[in-house]
């Protein structure tokens, strides 16, 4: 992530002759721990750490990589490169998810603005924690596929087993979005105050209050969204994008419009 906008990162594995462990690409520690998470999960299910020499380049090499999105791609292409497992179709998915010891995964924040650039890049689908995957089905054509463990992304990418894809259900979407707990009209007095933000809602300009504690500048601000308009989908979206790298959007939590975005043909982001 690079504020609220999301970056390819591509994985390069190499399995020969050796026996250390490298991690090249300005990985930071998090993403240099992966090695023991990596270890013990693809053990769990019977694989096994080549003793050999692993180099693991994170591409590009002039960004700095952070946090555990990358455990279960470089897994995957732990095993590929060692010839354990045959997954033809990995180089068509974009993969991301933290590993526990026991291979399974943990959910992540910023999802959606990753489902979107993947969306940019023409990936064929993005396999993510499960727990995620209702988020990321915002985006249309993307194929969603939600894995509880390594297992199952394994055997969903070299065709053992076929998940289906998750699609976002269209319901308590868009019906409650102007619906607050307090509303404008509560304001009682503050006449000025409140011809100053009926004059910023109606013109989007911004408001700033300066006054003692107790004036009522909280109380304010809490009620101007109840006089704002409706976001657009472009805004909603935007909007729900801080709330995804925020890691404050719930699994059952879509906060823009019903039908889903589409990435081409939507400024900033169509092709």
């Amino acid at each position: 992530m690079y504020g609220v906008d999301a970056f390819i990162i591509t994985i390069e594995v190499d399995v020969g002759q050796g026996t250390q462990f490298f991690m090249v690409g300005l990985p930071d520690s998090a993403v240099k721990e992966s090695q023991q998470r990596v270890e013990a999960a693809i053990k769990f299910y019977n694989y096994h750490m080549p003793r050999q020499k692993i180099m693991v380049n994170l591409a590009p090499t002039d960004i700095k990589k952070e946090g555990s999105f990358y455990d279960l791609p470089i897994a995957l292409a732990i095993l590929s490169a060692s010839n354990q497992v045959h997954i033809p179709m990995l180089d068509q998915y974009l993969v991301m998810g933290e590993l526990s010891l026991d291979g399974q995964l943990r959910p992540l924040r910023g999802i959606l603005p990753i489902a979107i650039e993947a969306r940019k890049q023409g990936f064929k689908g993005f396999i993510l924690p499960k727990e995620n995957a209702r988020e990321a089905a915002i985006v249309d054509q993307l194929e969603i596929v939600g894995v509880t463990n390594i297992k199952e992304a394994v055997e969903h990418l070299n065709g053992k087993i076929s998940l289906l894809p998750c699609s976002m259900i269209p319901e308590k979407t868009s019906s409650n979005q102007n619906e607050y707990e307090v509303d404008f009209s509560d304001v009682q007095g503050q006449e000025n105050i409140k011809r100053a933000f009926e004059i910023a809602a109606a013109g989007g300009n911004n408001v700033i209050m300066i006054g003692p504690p107790g004036a009522g500048k909280t109380m304010l601000a809490k009620r101007l969204p109840s006089i704002l308009p409706p976001l657009n989908l472009y805004e909603a979206l935007e909007t729900t994008k801080i709330h995804s790298v925020a890691g404050k959007l719930g699994v059952d939590a879509h906060l823009i419009s019903a039908r889903p975005f589409q990435a081409s043909g939507t400024p900033p982001y169509g092709k």
